[in-house]
């Protein structure tokens, strides 16, 4: 039996670029070599694409490409000679942040007629945009942490906001992750400073309440009938869990898998995050966050479509405390990546060629 011919693709012009050549680190990895030939792509922070010549996913040596449409899903084009490098059949792809997570690849994806894993272009998009998600969330009657906007022409002021939500306050690009761009704000001081830096990496601001409680995280897959792994939770000491805590300081939190919950509490999370996960139509794979409150209410905190894949993330190490395995997962997503795009084959929306 022929090999499954899976595209890696890493890098990316997201601020999350150095996450992903770490994410991409562990697919290639722990993909089962038996069953898969794998094809690593870089897109490198100025958007050209690289057919790498190692797996070594920080290495700049590689061909100048450009994916296209090939006979049967996407191709990989030498540019300059013209000439078909490799054959695809899905793209896996590792991409965090914009252009990565955001429906844009995965558009592009769909215009070549390519299988991938992970969220579809809608559903990358909404969860993409924190505020588009908590109100698809609420008119769902699922539980969210309260919060306000701002945007370039429209900053709320401090006191009305200070009097909606108390003190204090995060404040978090609409359209990121990671942590980047996000800030703990205490005072009025803070408020502008933090605002004025979020509005850097986006157009739109979130401004949350701050939620006294516990931080829970739980690792969905598949698509119509979605699975959750057991509850992971993470304890930190940095005041918040930020980039530095995510991946530069090992002190900076600890993680807890399986989160120490009542049973009743471990079944009402992992039903949320499969409802949660359904109402926002992803398939594939996701990472729901959640806050539980000191007086023990459940609420989804955000989506992220595409999470973590390094050798200290949550979504990985979640499924594997559950009885799946690095491999095995990667296996299983490639299967649903699959699956969803011989479905999608059956649908009457592409005009057939008349012979």
């Amino acid at each position: 039996m022929s090999k499954i011919r899976v595209a890696v693709v890493f890098g990316g012009r997201s601020t999350e670029h150095e996450i992903s050549l770490i994410s991409s680190e562990g697919i290639l990895k722990h993909i089962n070599r038996s069953l898969y030939e794998v094809i690593p792509l870089r897109i490198d922070i100025g958007g050209h694409w690289f057919l790498q010549d190692t797996e070594n996913t920080h290495d700049k040596m590689g061909t100048s490409v450009t994916l296209i449409q090939g006979e049967k899903g996407a191709a990989v084009l030498e540019n300059g000679s013209g000439k078909i490098l490799r054959e695809i059949d899905i793209v896996f792809p590792v991409l965090h942040g914009v252009f990565g997570e955001d429906g844009t690849i995965q558009g592009l994806l769909k215009m070549l007629n390519v299988a991938f894993v992970g969220c579809g272009v809608l559903a990358s998009a909404t969860c993409m945009d924190k505020d588009v998600t908590k109100r698809l969330l609420r008119d769902a009657n699922i539980a969210i942490a309260p919060y306000v906007c701002a945007t370039w022409t429209h900053q709320p002021n401090f006191e009305k906001v200070e009097q909606e939500l108390g003190l204090p306050l995060f404040i978090k690009p609409a359209n990121l992750g990671s942590s980047v761009g996000v800030h703990k704000v205490n005072m009025k001081t803070e408020y502008e400073s933090a605002l004025e830096d979020a509005l850097k990496y986006d157009s739109k601001v979130l401004i949350e309440q701050n939620i006294n409680g516990r931080e829970i995280e739980v690792a969905v897959m598949g698509n119509e009938k979605p699975q959750a792994s057991l509850p992971g939770e993470i304890v930190n000491t940095a005041g918040f869990y930020d980039f530095e805590s995510k991946y530069v300081s090992k002190d900076a939190s600890s993680i807890h898998i399986p989160a120490q919950l009542t049973d009743e509490q471990t079944k009402d999370i992992r039903e949320m995050a499969k409802r949660a996960y359904s109402t926002l139509g992803c398939e594939g794979l996701a990472r729901v966050d959640f806050f539980i409150s000191t007086d023990g209410t459940i609420m989804v905190n955000e989506i992220n479509t595409l999470p973590g894949f390094t050798p200290i993330s949550m979504y990985p190490k979640m499924w594997e405390a559950t009885g799946v395995s690095y491999s095995e997962l990667i296996e299983l997503l490639i299967q649903f990546g699959l699956e969803r795009f011989e479905r999608e084959l059956q649908l009457k929306i592409i005009a057939r060629q008349v012979k």
